[in-house]
């Protein structure tokens, strides 16, 4: 199985050997400047890379209903892997500038549509400057390939599933990616309700985290984890957060601490609010 990490000085050493076809995609994103990342993408990136938007790119159509960053439909991805020109002999890695935030979800993405070789850069673009990568602002053309999808249904479930399960702790462990006061329902500022998913433990995904941005060890990782779940059936945790993106996050880090692959609900708080009648705790 591919480690769900690169540090940069193996990526510069892979990307300077020519050995294989690497592609780099850079994930930057700012939630209150949709426009920013792509910006700073322009100005500078790690050479050769290819700019993905999270609300154009690693997003769907939204209702109103199915969240903020709905999932792209699988066929929509689809074509969005063979315009990167991914084929089963590329290696993929994702950065961003913000601990993995973004870069999660296209690491989630890509092995939830059946790409297992990807990994996301440990530190993002501060660890790339720090060791004195490669920076261009151009892109590498890449030839369109004729990627197959294969999506892993079962790492999906679904706001009735979710409703469907609250009472059940066996079957279903709600594990909530954002930020402690956001949890309580306070200081709410992205969606127009405050609060939780009764039932939900909170796991602020920057936690996964070290004070200089890259993950922490698996083995400090695991331990953590495995307090926060306690005796709760690995097959029961299922990841959320506001939009479904900072809970890859947690996705990853439990995946680098050695644990199995869990579940992802996507839509998240911003879909789960969207309906008066779901229940809220605070």
């Amino acid at each position: 199985m591919t480690s769900p990490l690169i540090s940069a000085s193996d990526l510069i050493n892979a990307l300077t050997s020519h050995e294989q076809d690497w592609l780099v995609i850079d994930c930057r994103f700012n939630l209150g400047n949709t426009l920013a990342g792509e910006q700073a993408h322009a100005q500078g990136h790690i050479a050769g890379a290819l700019y993905a938007h999270l609300d154009r790119d690693l997003s769907g159509a939204k209702t109103g209903r199915n969240g903020r960053h709905p999932l792209p439909t699988p066929e929509a991805f689809e074509q969005t892997m063979r315009a990167w020109g991914i084929t089963a002999a590329t290696r993929v890695v994702a950065y961003d500038d913000a601990g993995g935030m973004f870069a999660a979800r296209l690491w989630w993405l890509l092995r939830f549509h059946g790409f297992d070789q990807v990994q996301v850069l440990d530190g993002g673009w501060q660890a790339w400057q720090a060791a004195q990568g490669p920076v261009d602002t151009v892109s590498a053309p890449r030839q369109p390939s004729s990627f197959k999808a294969q999506v892993q249904h079962a790492w999906l479930v679904g706001a009735d599933d979710v409703l469907a399960h609250l009472t059940r702790p066996d079957q279903q462990v709600l594990i909530d990616a954002r930020a402690a006061d956001r949890f309580r329902g306070e200081n709410e500022t992205m969606d127009p309700v405050g609060g939780h998913i009764p039932g939900a433990r909170n796991r602020f995904f920057q936690l996964n985290l070290q004070a200089n941005g890259q993950f922490k060890p698996a083995k400090q990782l695991r331990e953590e984890f495995q307090t926060l779940i306690d005796q709760a059936p690995l097959q029961a945790i299922v990841h959320q957060c506001g939009s479904g993106v900072t809970a890859c996050h947690n996705l990853l880090a439990m995946n680098h601490a050695g644990l199995p692959d869990t579940r992802l609900y996507a839509g998240s708080w911003s879909e789960w609010c969207s309906e008066p009648s779901r229940p809220v705790a605070r």
